[in-house]
Formats: structure tokens, C-alpha cells, sequence
């Protein structure tokens, strides 16, 4: 209700509010571009990052894992903290800790390389968590619109450092330090613009609750979001962690690899701005969830038959896929619920149990690439991803609510 009285002001003060909401806007925009770009700059880079520390593959999984990890760990908190500290403050505090996070990663020692990829994931929860019950608060009637340029801001920014993390290394004289370390001064810069924010900072917990977060764990329309928001995590983040470095085995050069990471980024972009918008106008969003599933196998199958062959329509393929089952995790959270207290308590429980799911899919890929010492196999555990999130995404798609099923 805060949310639409602040928006039904505007016509009363246009300067000053108008001027408020641009801010608010600007503010999503900046804190979106920060929740990929740190974890998609890692991947063209990796087989030099590496080489440079001497990892094993499973190790190189590990790494991108460790963001996944703190997602899932710290995911559940995330609600609970929100109403305590405010969520405008903590989404400013965990931009601050993510630019530590970033330089702390790119210029330290191994130990710090890890480390500093803890704190980045537990800074990237925060914004995960909590954005959509944000958006759900302060734009109640906008929230397709708003949400689309959320995801759109976030996968932009992604597919910049990943297209051009080899280019950013050169030029900036450090290599791969530079390339995954420049991503640091963002956040900086995000932190700057949400710093007008935290200064009127409100809680989630001024909303009236319906339901605990206790009651949504018995809730198999909220179990069937978490895993679907989970599996589609898993798929994101094993091609971008291991997609670049599949295709440099295959002949293709470091920087081309990027650029094909980039292409899976980019042609996730306009279906992030009209998928939300399609999916908030629509009864149940099954279509959409079999849209996903047809895009998904027809780009595994071009990677597998075709290798480099058909790689781009293979890679837009996935990528159109992957930002549409981007879309509908994040709009589940916002449709299947009634409360903006309930829509974060659901987004906590989808990433605790979603990212503990996706966590495994890095580390699990590469080590079945260690054991098998061909990309056949990991791949063929992506194809059955993807028929498993098409199972639970038609059940998340019904027409229902969490507490009221």
C-alpha cells in the first residue's frame, strides 16, 4: 500500500516526486547491472586465471559455485534482515560489500580469490532477494514494466563483461586481475546513487503479513518455484562458467568464445523486457514455460550435433530460453503472492533451495568432464535439466497462490 500511495503523490508535487521516482528507477537499474557482470566477467578469463594459479577443473567449478553457495545460505536471511535494517540500507551496505568483494578477488592470493567470491555472493543475495519485493512495494501496478527493465539492466551489463572481459584485461594492463576486478568500480558507482535511498530507508516488515515464512516451506506450489528457479540457475551458470571454455577446446579463440557468451546474454535482453509483461497479463503462464523447454533442446542439440558448426542460432537459442526462465522465476515470486512481506519470505525460500540446486551444476559439470574427458557427457546432464524445469515450471505456472492453494 506504501508503494502506490507514493506513486498516486505524483501528481500533487510533480517536481520533487517525479524527481523521486527517477531516482528510485535509476537506483534498480544500477543495482541490476551488478548482480551478473562480477560472475559472467569470470568465465572468458578462466583458463588463464587457472593457468596463472594452477586450478584443476573442479576447483575452477568451485569457484563460480562460491556465489552460488552464499545465495543459498544466505538467501533465507536475507527477508528477516531486510526488516530489520531497512531495505533501502541493506541493498546499500551489500553494494559496498560487493565492490570489497571484487577487488579483494582480483588482486589477491588464492585464499582472497575465494574468499572475495564469498563476499560477492552474499552482497549479489541481497539484491536478488530483495528487488523483486522492492519493485512488488513500489510499483504495485507497474510491476511487468518495472521488472522488465530490472532484468534487462542486469543481463545488458552481464553480456558487456562478458564480451568484453579479454578486451578490458588487455587494456588495462592486468589481465585477468583487471578484466573480473574493473567490475569493482560499479558497484561504487551503484552505491552513490542508492545512497539517497537508504537515507529514507523503510522495511518490507511495514507490510502486513499474511503468511510465516515457516508456512510457505509446506507449500508445493512454493517448492515447485524454488527448484524451477533453481534448475534455470543451474543452466545459466554452467555456460557461464564453462561454455567459453568448451568452445576454445574446440578450436574456437578466447575472445570469440566471450562474444559467444555475450550473444547468449544479449539474446536474453528483449524477452526480459517483454516477457514480465506478457507473463503479468496472462491467466497461467504454461505457453511461455513450453516456449522455454522447445528453445532449450534445440540449442543443446546445435551444441551437440554441430559443435562450432551452428553455434550462433545454438547460443541465441539458449539464450532466448534462459532469460525467459529468468523472467518467469522472478515473476512467480511477484504473481503467486498477495503480500510484498510474502512475495520477499517466497524469494528468499526460491533462492535458498534454488541456488543450493545450482551451486552443484558448475562443480558437477566439470568434474564430469575430469572423469570422462569429453563435454558429451556434462552436456547430456543439461538436457535433462531441462526437461525436469519443464516439469515444474507447468506446476509453478497455475493460477494460484502459495498460502492459498
Amino acid at each position: 500500500m506504501k508503494g502506490k500511495a507514493r506513486i498516486s503523490v505524483a501528481g500533487k508535487a510533480h517536481g520533487k516526486i517525479n524527481f523521486e521516482l527517477v531516482l528510485i528507477v535509476l537506483g534498480i537499474v544500477f543495482i541490476a547491472a551488478n548482480l551478473r557482470a562480477p560472475i559472467t566477467s569470470v568465465g572468458p578469463v578462466i583458463a588463464e586465471l587457472s593457468d596463472h594459479l594452477h586450478l584443476r577443473p573442479a576447483l575452477v567449478g568451485l569457484l563460480t559455485a562460491i556465489p552460488l553457495m552464499s545465495f543459498a545460505f544466505l538467501s533465507v536471511f536475507a527477508p528477516k534482515l531486510g526488516r530489520k535494517i531497512g531495505l533501502e540500507k541493506l541493498l546499500l551496505y551489500s553494494l559496498l560489500v560487493l565492490a570489497f568483494g571484487l577487488f579483494i578477488r582480483s588482486f589477491g592470493n588464492v585464499f582472497l580469490l575465494f574468499f572475495g567470491a564469498a563476499l560477492i555472493g552474499a552482497a549479489i543475495t541481497v539484491g536478488n532477494v530483495l528487488m523483486p519485493a522492492f519493485i512488488k512495494k513500489q510499483f504495485p501496478s507497474k510491476v511487468g514494466i518495472v521488472t522488465g527493465v530490472y532484468l534487462v539492466s542486469m543481463n545488458f551489463t552481464s553480456a558487456l563483461a562478458a564480451g568484453f572481459s579479454i578486451q578490458i584485461g588487455e587494456l588495462s594492463g592486468f589481465g585477468w586481475r583487471g578484466s573480473i576486478g574493473i567490475w569493482g568500480f560499479l558497484a561504487l558507482l551503484g552505491f552513490l546513487i542508492w545512497f539517497p535511498q537508504a537515507r529514507k530507508a523503510s522495511a518490507v516488515g511495514s507490510q502486513p503479513k499474511q503468511k510465516s515464512n515457516s508456512s510457505l516451506w509446506k507449500s508445493g506450489l512454493a517448492w515447485n518455484i524454488a527448484v524451477f528457479m533453481g534448475l534455470q540457475s543451474l543452466l545459466f551458470y554452467c555456460f557461464a562458467a564453462w561454455l567459453p571454455t568448451i568452445l576454445q577446446s574446440w578450436g574456437m579463440s578466447a575472445d570469440r568464445s566471450g562474444w559467444m557468451l555475450s550473444f547468449i546474454q544479449m539474446a536474453q535482453l528483449p524477452i526480459m523486457l517483454v516477457g514480465p509483461i506478457l507473463a503479468a497479463r496472462m491467466k497461467n503462464q504454461r505457453p511461455l514455460v513450453w516456449v522455454t523447454f522447445g528453445l532449450l533442446l534445440f540449442g543443446l542439440a546445435g551444441i551437440i550435433l554441430g559443435k562450432t558448426t551452428f553455434i550462433i542460432p545454438s547460443v541465441i537459442s539458449i539464450g532466448i530460453a534462459l532469460g525467459l526462465a529468468f523472467t518467469l522465476a522472478m515473476m512467480f515470486m511477484v504473481l503467486r503472492t498477495r503480500q510484498t512481506s510474502e512475495s520477499a519470505e517466497l524469494s528468499g525460500m526460491s533462492q535458498t533451495v534454488g541456488y543450493i540446486i545450482a551451486a552443484c551444476g558448475p562443480p558437477v559439470f566439470g568434474a564430469l568432464f575430469s572423469l570422462a574427458d569429453t563435454w558429451y557427457y556434462p552436456l547430456g546432464l543439461l538436457v535433462f535439466t531441462a526437461f525436469v524445469l519443464c516439469k515444474v515450471g507447468l506446476t509453478a505456472a497455475k493460477d494460484s497462490y502459495v498460502s492459498f492453494e
